[in-house]
C-alpha cells in the first residue's frame, strides 16, 4: 500500500529524504493558506508538522483520511491532542530530539549573563570599550539552582557541574538516589531560591510553577541571583522583572520563551532593559536538533503506518480505549487519583504501590500509567502520557509495585493508591460512583466520600466541637465558600480526616490562615480544577 505524508513548517529536507527511503511519498509545499491546507489534507495519510501549524478541531475536520500527526519538536501544544484521538487520529512527538541543544543554549544564557557578552559585544561593536562598565563573575565555586531534573534539568547540571559550579535542584518527583547519581542536591523550593547565584527552570507552565519569581517572592531570593527561562514562558512574572533588578534583588535575567511568542509590545519595554538578555525561543534552533527531530519523526511516522511501531505515540492507548466503554471510567479515575496523590505525597518520595479489586485488576497495567500520568503531569516538563508516564517514573527513580485482589469489603471495583510510611497521609482509595462520578472512599482507614473535582482542602484533626466551625469561618473571612464535605473518624473524640470543596482557587496567603489554626494539622490543598 502506497502512503502520502504532508510536510509543513520548513521540516528539514531529511525528513522527506527518510519518507522517501521507507517508500512513502512526501509533499513539502513552500506555503499554504489555511484553506488551501484544509483543501488538501484529505489527501493524506500522515502529516509533520513544528510549532507555526495550528491542528484543531475545525482542521481535523477536513482530514478524513488522516491517521497520523507527527509533531517534530517536543511541544504540542499547537495540536487538540482530545480532538485528534476523539477522530481515531494518532499523535506522535520526538521528545529526545531538543535534549542537548536546549540544554547547551540554557548554558550558553548562564554564561552570557555571567559576563555580560550581549551588552559588550553591542558596545564594542557601536565604537566603544569601557572595560570597568562590563566586569563579570566566574560561574565557578558559585551555586546554580536548577527546578526541574529532567532530561534537560539533568543535562545542564551534568555540564555546568564541569565548570565548578555546587549544583542545587528542587524536583519533588527525583528521588535522592537518582539526584545523587548526577551529582546533584535536592532541597526544597524556598531553600533553593534562596541559595541559588544562578537560576534555571526546566519544568512545564502550571499553576504552581506560573509566577515562580515575582515581587511578592523577592524576600525568598538571594540578592544577586541571576535567572534563566529556557522552558515556559510566565514562570517569571515579566512584568516584574525590571523592578527586581533595578531594586538590586536580581543581578540579571536571561530570557529565551515569553508568555506570548512574539513579545507584545509592552513586552518588548521589559526586553529592552540592559541586564534582560532575551533570544527568540531558539533552545531548539540548531542545525543538529532540527535535523534529529526531522529523522526521528519520519521513522516513527513510517513504523507506525507500516504497523512496526508506535515509539513516540501521545494517545494511541487513548485511542484504543475510547471504543472500550468498561476500562475508560477507570482510566479517568485513576488519572484523578493520580492527580490527588501527586500533591499529597512527600518530596522526593520513591517507592508507590497500587492495588486494584474487581473489574480494575483487568486493566492494572494502564491504570497504573494512568495514575503516573497525573501524579507526573503537573511537574514534569515533557508531555506525559499513557505511553510514557512510566518511563518517566522509572527514570526519576521510582520504584513501583502493584497488586490484584478478588474484592474488597466495602467496594467492589476499587483502585487504591499507598504512598509509604513517612507521608503524612499514607494510603488514599477511589471508586466509580456513575458516568463522570468518581469519588474518594478512603482515607488512611478512615471512610470518607468527597468527589473528585474541583479544589479541595483535606486536613487532620482531633474530632472535637467547633474544630469544621474554625475552617469554615477562615475561609468565610476571606469570602471563600464551602461547597461540599467529607468528615471521616475513629469514633467519637478521637483522630479524625475533614475534607472540603471550596469554590475557588485557593492562593499561598489564603492557605496561610488555615496552617496556623489550633488542632488544625497535615493541611493539604489539591487543585483538580
Amino acid at each position: 500500500m502506497s502512503f502520502k505524508v504532508l510536510l509543513l513548517d520548513s521540516v528539514d529536507p531529511v525528513c522527506a529524504e527518510i519518507f522517501e527511503k521507507r517508500g512513502i511519498r512526501a509533499d513539502q509545499p513552500e506555503k499554504l493558506s489555511l484553506d488551501e491546507l484544509k483543501g488538501i489534507l484529505g489527501n493524506y495519510d500522515a502529516m509533520v508538522v513544528r510549532s507555526a501549524t495550528t491542528v484543531d478541531k475545525e482542521l481535523l475536520q477536513h482530514a478524513d483520511g488522516l491517521k497520523i500527526i507527527g509533531r517534530a519538536g517536543v511541544g504540542v501544544d499547537n495540536i487538540d491532542l482530545n480532538a485528534a484521538t476523539s477522530k481515531g487520529v494518532l499523535v506522535m512527538n520526538t521528545p529526545d530530539g531538543n535534549t542537548i541543544s536546549t540544554a547547551e543554549h540554557t548554558c550558553g544564557l548562564i554564561l552570557a549573563l555571567a559576563r555580560n557578552i550581549p551588552e559588550a559585544v553591542s558596545r564594542v561593536k557601536g565604537g566603544g570599550w569601557d572595560r570597568k562598565k562590563f566586569m563579570g563573575t566566574e560561574v565557578h565555586g558559585k551555586t546554580l539552582g536548577i527546578v526541574g531534573l529532567g532530561k534537560i534539568g539533568s543535562e545542564v547540571a551534568t555540564r555546568m557541574k564541569e565548570f565548578g559550579m555546587e549544583i542545587y535542584a528542587y524536583d519533588p518527583f527525583t528521588t535522592p538516589e537518582q539526584a545523587k547519581k548526577i551529582g546533584v542536591n535536592l532541597v526544597d523550593l524556598e531553600k533553593l531560591l534562596g541559595l541559588a547565584d544562578f537560576l534555571t527552570v526546566h519544568t512545564p507552565l502550571t499553576d504552581q510553577t506560573r509566577n515562580m519569581i515575582s515581587l511578592q517572592k523577592k524576600d525568598l531570593l538571594k540578592r544577586g541571583i541571576r535567572l534563566v527561562n529556557c522552558a515556559r514562558g510566565g514562570i517569571y512574572k515579566e512584568d516584574d522583572l525590571v523592578e527586581l533588578i533595578d531594586s538590586g534583588i536580581v543581578a540579571g535575567v536571561a530570557l529565551d520563551v515569553y508568555s506570548e511568542e512574539p513579545p507584545t509590545k509592552e513586552m518588548y519595554q521589559v526586553l529592552s532593559h540592559p541586564s534582560i538578555i532575551c533570544t527568540p525561543h531558539l533552545g531548539a534552533s540548531t542545525d543538529e536538533a532540527q535535523e534529529k527531530v526531522a529523522v526521528q519523526i519520519a521513522h516513527q511516522i513510517s513504523d507506525a503506518l507500516e504497523n512496526k511501531n508506535y515509539k513516540g505515540s501521545l494517545n494511541s492507548k487513548s485511542i484504543s480505549l475510547l471504543t472500550n466503554e468498561e476500562v475508560q471510567p477507570y482510566v479517568e479515575l485513576a488519572e484523578k487519583l493520580g492527580k490527588v496523590s501527586g500533591q499529597i505525597m512527600p518530596k522526593n518520595a520513591s517507592n508507590f504501590s497500587f492495588e486494584y479489586t474487581g473489574i480494575c485488576t483487568k486493566y492494572s497495567d494502564v491504570l497504573t500509567d494512568a495514575i503516573l500520568k497525573g501524579m507526573l503531569s503537573r511537574f514534569v516538563s515533557e508531555s506525559v502520557n499513557l505511553i510514557n508516564s512510566r518511563h518517566y517514573a522509572i527514570e526519576r527513580g521510582f520504584s513501583l509495585s502493584e497488586t490484584n485482589k478478588s474484592d474488597d469489603k466495602n467496594y467492589h471495583d476499587l483502585i487504591t493508591v499507598r504512598l509509604g510510611d513517612s507521608s503524612q497521609y499514607k494510603q488514599i482509595s477511589a471508586a466509580v460512583f456513575g458516568p463522570g462520578d468518581y469519588r474518594i472512599v478512603e482515607i488512611d482507614g478512615f471512610g470518607i466520600e468527597l468527589r473528585l473535582e474541583g479544589d479541595i482542602l483535606m486536613y487532620q484533626n482531633i474530632d472535637k466541637p467547633g474544630m469544621l466551625a474554625s475552617v469554615a469561618g477562615k475561609l468565610a473571612s476571606q469570602g471563600i465558600n464551602i461547597g461540599s464535605l467529607s468528615l471521616g473518624r475513629e469514633g467519637k473524640g478521637t483522630n479524625a480526616i475533614t475534607a472540603v470543596i471550596v469554590d475557588k482557587q485557593l492562593n499561598e496567603e489564603e492557605l496561610q490562615g488555615i496552617y496556623g489554626l489550633d488542632g488544625v494539622q497535615n493541611v493539604k490543598y489539591i487543585s483538580l480544577s
